[in-house]
């Protein structure tokens, strides 16, 4: 796909962590200019990323804050897609579970979610008539039930929800909306969560990166309102 986002414009939320560095790299070698928001106004806050053409930050960004990313959506480019990969993992039996916690869950994944959806499709319907593409980021527990992280869980479905139900909304004006599923993704972080696991059978953060490049792409013409899983061979649950 070398090329093939040349001249378009891409937004990436949560483009500074394991899986959104991959993201942003792969999407760099195909030729994306790259909008990242960050809540600093550092460009540390986006590990040295805009050192690179085509990358650029995008401060002070809240993204639980709806005039903030309504104002962050408004200020780009002609928009091709909206890639959300910022979000937050808990996990805790119900009875440690408090109102908080699921707020937050809520907040960190539905919430960031839904008020960029809500601006992507607003930037790509006044794009005149080019379409666009949104991914979103569910989870494996989202879709299977899993003890242990309600909280999570719930915010994932959420989304998984979010993604299906916008994308009949938006089918008609060539917005194709689907969400990757990961299970637990081969980082740093897992791997010293979770010493005793075999780490070659977790997906790697390249990979699950390829897999939305694909959603996000032109060449996708059939696929909206897909759950895509991305386990590899992994029986984990996330994070």
């Amino acid at each position: 796909m070398d090329g093939e986002f040349a001249g378009r414009h891409v937004i990436v939320t949560g483009g500074t962590g394991a899986l959104g560095s991959a993201v942003v790299d792969t999407l760099h070698a195909a030729g994306a200019t790259i909008h990242l928001p960050v809540r600093g106004g550092s460009t540390a806050a986006a590990g040295g990323a805009t050192a690179r053409e085509r990358i650029k930050l995008v401060p002070d960004v809240d993204l639980c804050d709806e005039a903030a990313v309504a104002a962050c959506y408004r200020a780009l480019p002609s928009l091709w897609a909206s890639i959300h990969l910022v979000g937050g993992f808990a996990m805790a039996p119900i009875e440690s579970t408090t109102l908080a916690d699921l707020r937050a869950q809520l907040d960190q994944n539905a919430v960031t979610c839904f008020l960029c959806c809500r601006a992507a499709v607003v930037a790509m319907r006044a794009g005149g008539g080019q379409g666009g593409r949104i991914v979103n980021v569910a989870a494996r527990p989202a879709l299977e039930p899993t003890g242990g992280m309600l909280a999570y869980a719930v915010s994932k479905a959420a989304v998984a929800s979010m993604t299906k139900c916008l994308a009949e909304e938006v089918r008609r004006d060539g917005i194709f909306v689907n969400a990757v599923v990961p299970s637990i993704m081969d980082t740093p972080a897992n791997r010293q969560a979770r010493p005793d696991a075999d780490f070659a059978r977790w997906p790697k953060p390249s990979d699950v990166a390829a897999a939305i490049l694909f959603l996000a792409s032109p060449q996708n013409r059939v696929t909206s309102g897909a759950l895509m899983p991305v386990y590899g061979q992994s029986q984990e649950e996330p994070a």
